[in-house]
């Protein structure tokens, strides 16, 4: 009977080559992606900044209302297209920015790849599903262990994961890249009666798939994580659920997963994920809640 730990974890991220925390407070954060440095509003950042000036080469200025609109300001010229950045293994993606404020991928993502890894240790035959997967980062991080089925709703982002991988030189990696609706994806793969050794997913507060399903976070993910459980057994290895920009408790989520792993082994965790800063007095930024089902093998 898999074990619930009530107590909160901390997942924390360090900057690395080619991304980098430089400071944050009064409500935004200070980063370097590469040789470009951006400001991005970031609630959580209560504090004030440690760093007198912000020099960077753009801002992203939201709207006046909750629903994520802005715009981005730039003080030097940015590439349309994006520009290329690495993590490591060889993984490689295209940095951009979004009309959505993101600029392509997560970096508090990085301590969870690393995490998911040291769950499948030395396997290279592993079955992993990737879901609301993105530009794809995760997907390539994980097809190091095996196969890898990767699904989004946006045809643009599945796209995208494309290019990274061929950036990546790694387009020949067992990946399956999915257009599809998670829901409804997972629902048939139960269906199908198929099974994972590992699960991640990162679902948005709100979204639309492919054919203009409407996902809403509290509604939909019971019935996600209720059947992402029917696609894991004793021998799978990890679940692992983000979830971003919500009133919700980490702990609310681990007793969402132990509604449903109780009868499994290993054991429940939840926390908070972040990112530290860089330099002198460097304190960790929160970005994101957390629960996580594993089972050491």
């Amino acid at each position: 009977m898999a074990t619930l730990v009530t107590q909160a974890r901390l997942l924390a991220g360090e900057g690395w080559k080619s991304y980098r925390l430089l400071d944050s407070g009064n409500g935004r954060k200070f980063e370097q992606y590469g040789l470009r440095r951006f400001i991005r509003p970031e609630p959580q950042a209560m504090w004030s900044p440690r760093l007198a000036e912000w020099n960077a080469d753009g801002e992203f200025v939201p709207g006046s209302d909750d629903d994520g609109g802005g715009r981005w300001i730039f003080d030097n010229p940015v590439p349309e297209d994006g520009w290329p950045l690495d993590w490591r293994d060889g993984i490689r993606f295209n940095a951009q920015c979004t009309p959505f404020r993101h600029l392509g991928f997560f970096p508090d993502m990085a301590p969870v790849w690393d995490w998911m890894g040291a769950q499948l240790g030395e396997r290279d035959n592993a079955q992993t599903l990737n879901l609301f997967g993105y530009t794809g980062v995760g997907s390539l991080a994980l097809s190091r262990y095996g196969k890898v089925t990767h699904v989004d709703a946006s045809k643009k982002s599945v796209a995208q994961a494309r290019e990274n991988a061929a950036l990546s030189g790694m387009e020949d990696r067992p990946i399956r890249w999915l257009v599809d609706d998670a829901s409804k994806f997972t629902a048939r793969e139960v269906r199908r009666e198929n099974r994972y050794d590992g699960i991640i997913l990162d679902p948005p507060k709100f979204g639309r798939g492919p054919k203009n399903e409407t996902w809403r976070l509290e509604a939909g993910l019971p019935d996600l994580v209720a059947d992402c459980r029917r696609l894991l057994d004793e021998e799978s290895s990890f679940l692992f659920l983000t979830v971003y920009a919500v009133r919700m408790s980490s702990l609310s989520l681990a007793g969402l997963l132990n509604e449903h792993f109780a009868d499994m082994p290993g054991e429940i965790e939840h926390g908070d994920l972040a990112v530290r800063e860089d330099g002198d007095g460097a304190r960790l930024l929160p970005t994101a809640i957390f629960a996580r089902w594993s089972n050491p093998r």
